[in-house]
């Protein structure tokens, strides 16, 4: 595609373009329940047993035969005799969750009898099954409990605690090989308290790697590479037996971008610049099976194609469910600007019952986005709103 912005692709045909080039991973593994939550189920799951498997009282109380209630009232109790065995004109105690004994047909809750020394005054008339849980009443043999592709939250470990699982099988998770790149970069670990002017701490890496763990997936960094295109392909071809690689930096058209173009040599380049702001350096590609995302270097750019194109390729690649994220709508403090032509991705602050854009918030600064509360999404046709408008803001992750 050469070194200029020959065109630029939307955003919404660029996320298609690049999800219709990704094929889920087939592979699963076997987790303990321990660690099933956010996980993906690779096959359904049926009940092999009633739950619960014997009828359990649903209350405190005493089991006893309905028929020995009939007509109790407050005005009008019964008497029963307190026994070790339900009989006529007999009751036990139970309690919540406990065993109901075979003979007894109800169980009557303590609130509504009165210890009277070894009998039972009781007060209040029960019917057959009352505050008794029948075999199955919860969950029955055979039951479809979950479909194949279902995310496992941790209400879910417990309903498969009930069934008698100890473990689970679940989709692998995609590994994702995170590659920064460019001459000024200098690791954390090798900076010094603080790096020479002209130097810059690497933290794209970084971030990517926290949102790739966030949205279920593994990230595996590498060493920082130089503005070298043959260094970048030999760090590309070393990632490839990853299932997704995302490129940090290098992916405009100045002299040192050689992102693209590597992605290029070693496969498809699908896209490379997109109509967002930030945002606009990003590329797309494939390589054999494996999705590339090449992320612009200025980090909130960076961000933007996370959200936009990484984390739509790994939930494809994981065959991970799109879970819809927080949205509140509120009104503007003051008027939001917009670049038309673009989605303008415009960070914003809580300012009461209202949200205010944030001011100054370049693509470069990072602190923007720690300093915002969420953002609004501006359509491509849409030249900004004035205060007062009503906006859709997404909480940032």
């Amino acid at each position: 595609m050469g070194k200029i912005f020959r065109e630029l692709t939307p955003v919404g045909e660029a996320r298609k373009l690049f999800l219709e080039n990704i094929s889920p991973i087939r592979e699963s593994e076997e987790v303990p329940l321990e660690a099933c939550a956010v996980r993906v189920l690779s096959e359904s799951v049926f009940a092999g047993r009633n739950v619960p498997h014997y009828r359990r009282s649903a209350m405190d109380g005493y089991a006893v035969r309905a028929s020995d209630t009939l007509g109790a009232s407050p005005s009008n109790p019964v008497l029963l005799q307190l026994s070790d065995k339900v009989e006529e004109s007999t009751c036990t105690w139970v309690h919540t969750g406990a065993a109901v004994p075979d003979e007894a047909d109800a169980v009557l809750m303590v609130e509504d009898t009165v210890d009277v020394g070894d009998m039972v005054e009781v007060r209040a008339q029960v019917y057959p099954n009352r505050n008794i849980g029948v075999v199955g009443e919860d969950i029955k043999k055979g039951d479809l409990i979950f479909e194949k592709g279902h995310l496992l939250r941790p209400c879910d470990a417990a309903v498969l605690a009930s069934l008698g699982f100890s473990s689970v099988r679940v989709s692998r998770k995609p590994i994702v090989a995170i590659i920064p790149t460019g001459d000024e970069l200098v690791s954390r670990e090798k900076a010094g308290d603080v790096p020479p002017p002209g130097v810059v701490l690497e933290t794209n890496g970084l971030m990517a790697a926290l949102y790739v763990e966030k949205w279920g997936g593994i990230p595996r960094c590498t060493e920082i590479v130089p503005d070298n295109p043959e260094k970048i392909s030999e760090a590309v071809k070393a990632s490839l037996d990853a299932d997704m690689i995302l490129l940090c930096g290098g992916t405009s058209v100045g002299k040192r971008d050689h992102s693209p173009q590597v992605v290029e040599s070693l496969g498809k380049l699908l896209v490379h610049g997109v109509g967002s702001v930030p945002g606009k350096p990003t590329a797309l590609g494939v390589i054999g099976e494996v999705p590339v995302v090449c992320l612009p270097g200025y980090p909130v750019a960076g961000l933007v194609a996370l959200y936009f194109f990484a984390r739509v390729g790994l939930r494809k690649r994981g065959a991970i469910p799109e879970i819809p994220g927080t949205v509140l709508k509120m009104r503007l403090a003051a008027k939001l600007s917009s670049r038309i032509g673009y989605v303008n991705f415009v960070r914003v602050v809580f300012e009461g019952d209202q949200v205010r854009p944030l001011m100054g918030a370049g693509a470069g600064v990072l602190s923007s986005v720690a300093k915002a509360d969420g953002y609004v999404l501006v359509p491509e046709n849409v030249e900004g709103y004035e205060a007062g408008e009503e906006v859709s803001v997404f909480l940032i992750e």
